[in-house]
């Protein structure tokens, strides 16, 4: 019997005119792009080879979530994932649209052997893998950013591995805080390595930049939507690893397959977002940790939230959007 052709979608939200990423990625063999639009969109926003959400056809495609989201929020790219789900996705891949894919740019297979980390170190700094300077990914807790280098062990042999989700690292202008930017702000081209694969209880942030996740894990893409824009993604990273763990999957880090020339940013205004998550990141993943259960993702996933509204980092509401998320799951 002839294989089925793995159905690969690319999602973007954004709010301004196509970019050279979205050009790029629009023109992709194998792969589908989704943009999806807010109020702050162009009016008449259209670009070939891909398919266009304005806000009215995120109402068509689900009322109920579409008017749960915020409007002028990063969630609303949820209405994306959806849509990508209705279609019969395999594999979702979340990019911004100041990401330009690198030429051949793919994400390794979801099981393989992989160098892989040693297992329960705790927080570590994926990039002191990938980079020789002071750089650390945003969301790695202020207390980490310091760590030695050596902290971040690996395993002597390679490992037959089963990776839920794949995060892609960006040059140029990676993926790191507001402290970073205020402090230092120098580029970063990361060193040419293989992937590599953090064991259970290693944890690192990963963000929604340049990532790939497999079809069984579709509900951890949720997106809070009654947090910051710069914590949003950061917490789903959280929630996502205790869940990945408890039903015996890993997270695995590529090099960088993609530019990323980023949109304008005011640093200050990025550091009053990311307040939060200064405060908030640990005691998240611990609360987390301790809410999972044998039980399916959906599951471990609502009881995460459960958890998180109990120490006051999401809100009442957040539930109703969870609520109406694991509906199309």
């Amino acid at each position: 019997m002839e294989k089925r052709p793995v159905k690969k979608f690319i999602v973007i939200t954004s709010i301004f005119s196509p970019t050279i990423a979205v050009e790029t990625f629009a023109a992709l063999k194998d792969y589908h792009l989704i943009v999806v639009g807010d109020k702050k969109t162009p009016a008449g926003w259209h670009h070939d080879n891909c398919t266009y959400l304005d806000t009215g056809k995120q109402l068509e495609l689900s009322a109920s979530l579409a008017n749960a989201i915020p409007y002028n929020h990063y969630g609303r790219k949820m209405l994306g994932y959806v849509y990508a789900m209705q279609q019969g996705a395999d594999v979702i891949i979340d990019t911004d649209d100041d990401n330009i894919p690198n030429e051949g740019w793919s994400f390794p297979g979801f099981t393989g052997n992989f160098q892989s980390s040693t297992a329960s170190l705790g927080w570590v700094n994926i990039y002191h893998h990938f980079s020789d300077q002071h750089i650390w990914p945003r969301g790695l807790p202020l207390r980490n950013i310091r760590d030695d280098r050596s902290k971040l062990t690996w395993q002597k042999d390679k490992k037959d591995q089963r990776i839920g989700i794949w995060q892609g690292l960006a040059d140029e202008d990676p993926d790191v805080d507001a402290i970073y930017r205020l402090t230092s702000d120098t580029p970063c081209i990361f060193l040419r390595k293989d992937p590599v694969v953090l064991e259970k209880d290693t944890i690192s942030p990963f963000n929604s930049q340049n990532t790939a996740i497999q079809k069984e894990l579709f509900p951890l893409l949720f997106l809070p939507s009654f947090v910051t824009f710069r914590f949003t993604d950061i917490l789903r990273g959280i929630i996502a690893q205790p869940i990945l763990w408890q039903h015996d999957y890993r997270l695995g880090f590529t090099g960088a397959t993609v530019v990323q020339k980023r949109n304008v940013h005011d640093y200050f205004r990025d550091f009053e977002s990311e307040v939060p998550m200064y405060l908030h990141t640990e005691k998240s993943f611990e609360a987390v940790s301790k809410a999972m259960k044998a039980a399916p993702v959906k599951d471990n996933l609502h009881a995460a939230y459960e958890a998180l509204l109990k120490i006051n980092v999401v809100e009442t509401k957040e539930m109703v959007v969870l609520e109406e998320w694991l509906k199309h799951c």
